[in-house]
C-alpha cells in the first residue's frame, strides 16, 4: 500500500511538472508570437527587411542547432540537409522575407490577421492540391468565410486603405509556409524537432542574409537605433529561440490543431499592442475583417465532435 502511495505521488509530481511546461509553451506561441508583429514593424522602420529577417533567424538557428548538437543529438544526413534546405526556403525565406518587407507599409495588427489565414491555406493545400483530406462542406464554407474576411480588410476605404501589394506579399508568404509545413510531414528530417527547427532557421536565415547582400541592402550601412536593435534582439530571443522551440515542443506532444490555435490568439495580441504601443489606427472595417477571419479559423480548428 505504501509503495502504491509513493508511486502515485511520483506520477502526480511528474504530471504537475509537465503541466507547468505546457501552459508556459502555450504562453510563448500565444503571447510572445503575437508580440513579434510589432517588434518586426519597429525593426524594419530602420533596418533593411531582408537583413533584419536574416539576422533574426540565422543567429537563433545557429544558437539552437549548436545547443542541440552539444546535447548529443545526431546531426542531419546529406539527404536530411537537402530537405532542411527546402524547408528553410519555403518556411523562412519565402515567408518571412515578404512579411518583413510588407510591415514597412502595413500595420502590424493587419499583418497578424493576414498571417492568421495559415490554417485556412493549409487546409486548401491538403484538400485540393495534395488530396490528403477529403473535401468537407463545412471546411469549404469556413475557408470561404475566412477569405471573405481578408477581402473586407483589403477593401478601399478612403485615405486609410491598405497597400495592396504588401498585403498580397504576406498572403503569398503564408502559402509557402503552409506548403512547407505540409511537405515536412512526409520528408526525411532529423528526429529531434528542436534540431530540425534550428537547422531550418539557420539555413533560411543564411539565405536571407545572402539575398540582402546581393541586392545591396547594406550599402550604405544603416544607422541602428537602440529601439530597433532591441526589437531585433527581442525577435531573436523571444520570437525565435523561445517561440519556435515551444512550438516544436508542443507539436511533439499534442494534436497539431490544438497547437495551431495560436492563429486566432496572435492577432488579438498584435492588434492590441499595435493600438496601445504602436499608435496604429483601428477602423470598423479592420475590426469586421478581423472578426470574420478569426471566426473562420476557429471553425476550422475546433475539435470534431466524436460520435460516441
Amino acid at each position: 500500500m505504501a509503495a502504491s502511495t509513493v508511486t502515485n505521488s511520483t506520477i502526480t509530481t511528474s504530471a504537475a511538472r509537465l503541466d507547468l511546461r505546457v501552459p508556459l509553451a502555450f504562453f510563448a506561441i500565444y503571447v510572445l508570437w503575437g508580440t513579434t508583429f510589432l517588434a518586426i514593424r519597429i525593426a524594419v522602420l530602420e533596418l533593411p527587411p531582408l537583413f533584419a529577417a536574416g539576422t533574426r533567424f540565422f543567429l537563433a538557428g545557429v544558437a539552437l542547432f549548436t545547443f542541440m548538437c552539444l546535447k548529443g543529438e545526431v546531426r542531419p544526413t546529406a539527404a536530411q540537409w537537402r530537405n532542411l534546405l527546402i524547408i528553410g526556403l519555403l518556411m523562412f525565406v519565402a515567408e518571412y522575407g515578404p512579411l518583413f518587407w510588407a510591415e514597412k507599409y502595413v500595420p502590424s495588427g493587419v499583418a497578424s490577421v493576414l498571417e492568421a489565414t495559415l490554417p485556412l491555406i493549409t487546409l486548401v493545400i491538403e484538400m485540393l492540391i495534395l488530396r490528403q483530406q477529403r473535401i468537407r462542406f463545412a471546411a469549404v464554407v469556413s475557408t470561404l468565410l475566412g477569405f471573405c474576411g481578408v477581402g473586407v480588410l483589403l477593401l478601399p476605404s478612403g485615405p486609410q486603405h491598405l497597400a495592396l501589394l504588401p498585403c498580397l506579399a504576406i498572403l503569398v508568404g503564408a502559402i509557402t509556409w503552409a506548403l512547407g509545413s505540409v511537405l515536412s510531414r512526409s520528408m526525411d528530417l532529423p528526429k529531434s524537432r528542436p534540431l530540425t527547427a534550428g537547422a531550418a532557421m539557420m539555413l533560411g536565415g543564411g539565405i536571407l542574409l545572402a539575398l540582402s547582400a546581393a541586392i545591396g541592402e547594406l550599402h550604405p550601412l544603416p544607422h541602428v537605433s537602440m529601439r530597433a536593435g532591441l526589437a531585433l534582439l527581442y525577435l531573436i530571443v523571444f520570437g525565435s529561440l523561445l517561440g519556435f522551440t515551444a512550438f516544436v515542443w508542443l507539436l511533439a506532444r499534442m494534436p497539431a490543431t490544438r497547437v495551431a490555435s495560436h492563429a486566432y490568439v496572435n492577432p488579438i495580441v498584435a492588434v492590441a499592442l499595435g493600438y496601445f504601443l504602436g499608435g496604429e489606427a483601428i477602423t470598423m472595417r479592420m475590426l469586421a475583417g478581423t472578426a470574420i477571419v478569426l471566426t473562420s479559423v476557429f471553425l476550422i480548428l475546433r475539435p470534431a465532435k466524436s460520435s460516441a
